[in-house]
């Protein structure tokens, strides 16, 4: 049996993720392979094999969707992965079969809690977030929303077979706030981008992979997730680092004001009778009765 050792992280007042590293692997050679050690009830747990690394965000009951608690872990978890050196490239996943994250917790809204953007680092502390590794989604059902977010903001994205990518926003009386409606504008065809945020249709990874919105599809899409992390580490890591760097400074931000706007537009919106309709509708599963007030 190979003993193990423990290493905490302490990140103030938010939960620790602990490491747990084997001194050997199988073949008995010293090389940390695997797991993380934390408590059930985290909603965001990091795995570690080789140089890559693996962040779930693991909170299946709520199809992985993030409050602001989840968000300080995810962002914290970020944190972890850019701090050490032997990690070159990461890889983000949701827990359970069903759902990549659906975006914001909405039953947080209705229970008042803050929304779970931690500033300047936009939707869950990642998708603004200043990152030197690349990052890649594995998608393992839906991206609605704020996960569709995180997943565009990651440098590639793979996808399982039942994965589904929408913006349904509009069908709760808001906008795609953040980072939603610039991502989408930037990875699909203007008709495209507007067909997704006006009407919320989702697309299946088929159609994604079509778009250019998805690099591939595989059943079992964290393995392909790590084949294309393996393919990733063959490369010389300040190389790949300076070339993320650069290909980050190809991108066009969103003008000046974007986001102040699109902040203000949604407080505004959030306001509205439309938007409590249209919390209330999706948890009671029924059709929004709205009112335009």
């Amino acid at each position: 049996m190979p003993t193990f050792r423990c290493h905490e992280v302490d990140f103030k007042d938010q939960p620790f993720i602990r490491w747990v590293y084997p001194n050997k692997n199988s073949a008995g050679e010293e090389k940390p392979l695997t797991k993380t050690d934390a408590p059930a009830e985290n909603p965001v747990r990091v795995d570690r094999d080789g140089h890559v690394a693996t962040i779930t965000i693991d909170r299946p009951k709520v199809r992985n969707a993030l409050d602001l608690d989840s968000a300080r872990q995810l962002t914290a978890a970020v944190d972890q992965i850019e701090n050490d050196p032997e990690i070159w490239v990461g890889i983000v996943t949701g827990g359970g079969s069903v759902a990549f994250s659906a975006g914001a917790d909405l039953g947080a809204r209705q229970r008042g809690e803050p929304r779970a953007v931690i500033e300047p680092f936009g939707f869950g502390g990642f998708v603004r977030k200043p990152r030197t590794k690349p990052f890649i989604a594995a998608v393992n059902g839906y991206a609605v929303g704020g996960g569709l977010e995180i997943a565009l903001s990651c440098e590639l994205v793979v996808a399982a077979p039942n994965a589904t990518f929408s913006l349904p926003e509009v069908k709760r009386g808001l906008i795609g706030g953040g980072d939603c409606l610039p991502f989408a504008a930037r990875a699909l065809p203007p008709a495209i981008a507007a067909d997704l945020a006006l009407t919320g249709r989702q697309i299946g990874a088929e159609e994604a992979v079509q778009l250019g919105l998805v690099n591939a599809v595989g059943a079992d899409v964290l393995s392909l997730a790590h084949e294309y992390a393996t393919r990733i580490c063959d490369g010389a890591p300040q190389a790949v680092a300076a070339t993320l760097s650069l290909l980050r400074n190809l991108v066009t931000p969103p003008p000046a004001g974007y986001y102040a706007l699109a902040d203000a537009i949604q407080a505004r919106l959030l306001t509205t009778e439309d938007a409590a309709e249209g919390a209330l509708a999706f948890k009671e599963r029924r059709a929004p009765k709205w009112s335009g007030r």
